[in-house]
């Protein structure tokens, strides 16, 4: 029988929540055991090859690419999981939510301190990714099934959710998991 896939992908964010599942130590021989990863940067596979269980993501959605992204996972993936603060709710990120685009850009591109911008312009090549009006949370682009928080949220958790999911259990986590104090 073969054995059920998960894929993961990084948006608008730092790649901690990536670095958490690592963190997972050596249950990630164990996971191996029991899951295959498809499109993921723990195994640098680009593109799906198959329908995949588990998608976690982290990250919420800043640009046009993230937005595809995020689609094509809840195309291929049967449960969606927002991993982390900035997939829930925007992180860090969204704080660019409060002040206008042209206003960011503009600070970012030809006012700043150390710019260095002899051309004066903001950039605006094809192959850059059009930026969002703001960094969406993930469930405001597609459906979420679950959500795990922290920033990023525990090795432990993130392994506690994906044994219950993949065993067909209720995902009922510990407070100890999931408390943040």
């Amino acid at each position: 029988m073969a054995k059920p896939r998960i894929a993961t992908t990084s948006l608008a964010g730092c790649f901690g929540c990536h670095m958490a599942i690592l963190d997972i130590d050596d249950r990630i021989l164990k996971l191996v055991e029991i899951v295959d990863f498809d499109k993921s940067p723990v195994d640098d596979i680009k593109e799906f090859t198959g329908r995949c269980a588990v998608g976690l993501i982290e990250g919420g959605c800043c640009n046009e690419e993230n937005v595809h992204v995020l689609q094509d996972f809840r195309e291929h993936c049967d449960i969606l999981i927002s991993l982390g603060d900035c997939a829930i709710m925007g992180g860090i990120p969204a704080m660019r939510n409060t002040i206008p685009l042209q206003e960011c850009l503009e600070e970012a591109y030809l006012k700043c301190p150390t710019c260095h911008n002899p051309s004066g312009q903001i950039p605006n090549d094809p192959e850059i990714p059009l930026l969002l009006n703001k960094v969406y949370p993930c469930h405001e682009v597609v459906k979420i099934d679950y959500h795990l928080p922290g920033c990023p949220p525990s090795a432990d958790t993130i392994w506690e959710a994906l044994v219950a999911l993949l065993n067909n259990k209720p995902m009922d986590l510990p407070y100890q998991l999931i408390k943040y104090d």
